[in-house]
C-alpha cells in the first residue's frame, strides 16, 4: 500500500501547530461530510482519509511515531478495516476516537446516523490491530468519538445567557449558555459524545452556538451598535428621550444641536463579558434626525426669527 502523507492530506505543515491541526480537519470535515455529498464516492473515500489523518496527526504521540517512521510505516502489517454505524446507538464505531462533526438542528441530532471511517496499515499496526515492531495496543485504549452541533440562540438569550434540555436516549441533557455567549463559541460537554468501544473513555459533545441576527441591535465584540430616531427640535435644544437595550429602556440625556448621524457612546450598556463578573462593552446609539412634516404658523415664525434674528435696538 502507498504511503499516505497525512500532512498533505489535512493541507498542513509539517510544523503545524496542534490547533491549526484542528481547525484544517474540521474545515475538511464539515466539507467532505457524507450528508453535503450524498452518492459522492469521491467525497467519502476523502472524508475517510481526512478521519483516519486526523486520528494520527490530533494525538502527539501518535504524531511523532508517524514523524519518526516516515514511509517505513507500511512494512508494519497489512490489515485494513473500515466500520459504519450509528453514532449514538453504542455499536460498532470503527477503531479510536476519530471526530465526527455533524451538522444539523441539535434537537435532530440524537439518533442520527454516522458516517464510515477507516484506517490504514500504519495506524492499525501500530495504535490498533498490529503487532510490528512496538508490539500491540489492546483497542480498550481508544476514547470514543466526539460530534459537533449547533445551537441556534437569539440575542436576548445570548445576553442574559440560557439553556436547551436535550433528550439523549433515558437521561435529559441540558445545556447551557452564559452571558456574553457568542457566534460559533463551541460549548464541550465531557462524555456525551459516542461510547468506546471498550471501556476508554466516552467521547465529548461540542455544540456549537449560533447568535441569531437581530433586528435592531448590531454585535461587534463585546459592543453593540443600534440606530435611535429623534425629532428637529429634540436634536436643536437637546431633551432627554428614552433608548432601549438588551436590558430594558434607560433616559439619555441628548447634547444641544446634534447632527444627523451623529454617534453617542453609553459606557457598559453592550454586551456582558464572556465569564467576567459585572464587565460589560458599550452601546453606539447613532442618531437619525426626522424632520417634520409640515410646521405650524408660530413654529415658522419662530424658526424665521432663529433664521434672521431681530437687529439690537
Amino acid at each position: 500500500m502507498d504511503y499516505k502523507d497525512y500532512y498533505k492530506i489535512l493541507g498542513v505543515d509539517k510544523k503545524a501547530t496542534q490547533e491549526e491541526i484542528k481547525k484544517a480537519y474540521r474545515k475538511l470535515a464539515l466539507k467532505y461530510h457524507p450528508d453535503k455529498n450524498p452518492g459522492n464516492k469521491e467525497a467519502e473515500n476523502q472524508f475517510k482519509l481526512i478521519n483516519e489523518a486526523n486520528e494520527v496527526l490530533g494525538d502527539p504521540e501518535k504524531r511523532k511515531k508517524y514523524d519518526q517512521l516516515g514511509e517505513n510505516w507500511n512494512r508494519f502489517g497489512n490489515a485494513q478495516g473500515y466500520s459504519t454505524g450509528n453514532p449514538f446507538d453504542g455499536g460498532v464505531h470503527g477503531q479510536g476516537g476519530q471526530t465526527f462533526y455533524y451538522e444539523g438542528d441539535i434537537n435532530d441530532i440524537f439518533g442520527q446516523g454516522g458516517g464510515a471511517s477507516g484506517f490504514s496499515d500504519f495506524f492499525e499496526a501500530f495504535f490498533g490491530k498490529g503487532t510490528g515492531g512496538f508490539g500491540s495496543r489492546n483497542n480498550n485504549v481508544y476514547k470514543g468519538q466526539d460530534f459537533e452541533a449547533e445551537m441556534e440562540i437569539s440575542l436576548e438569550e445570548a445576553y442574559s445567557g440560557t439553556s436547551r434540555i436535550l433528550q439523549l436516549g433515558d437521561e435529559k441533557l441540558r445545556i447551557t449558555t452564559k452571558p456574553g455567549a457568542y457566534n460559533d463559541q463551541l460549548l464541550r460537554i465531557k462524555g456525551k459524545g459516542g461510547k468506546s468501544r471498550s471501556n476508554a473513555t466516552n467521547g465529548d459533545l461540542f455544540v456549537k452556538i449560533k447568535v441569531k441576527p437581530h433586528t435592531a441591535f448590531e454585535r461587534s465584540g463585546n459592543d453593540l451598535k443600534t440606530t435611535h430616531t429623534i425629532d428637529m427640535f429634540t436634536a436643536l435644544l437637546g431633551v432627554e428621550t428614552f433608548i432601549n437595550t438588551l436590558d430594558g429602556r434607560i433616559k439619555v440625556k441628548i447634547p444641544t444641536c446634534v447632527q444627523n448621524g451623529q454617534m453617542l457612546r453609553l459606557k457598559g450598556k453592550g454586551m456582558p463579558l464572556y465569564d467576567s463578573r459585572n464587565l460589560y462593552g458599550d452601546l453606539l446609539v447613532q442618531l437619525n434626525i426626522k424632520m417634520p412634516e409640515n410646521l405650524t404658523p408660530k413654529q415658522r415664525e419662530l424658526l424665521e426669527q432663529m433664521r434672521n434674528p431681530l437687529p439690537n435696538n
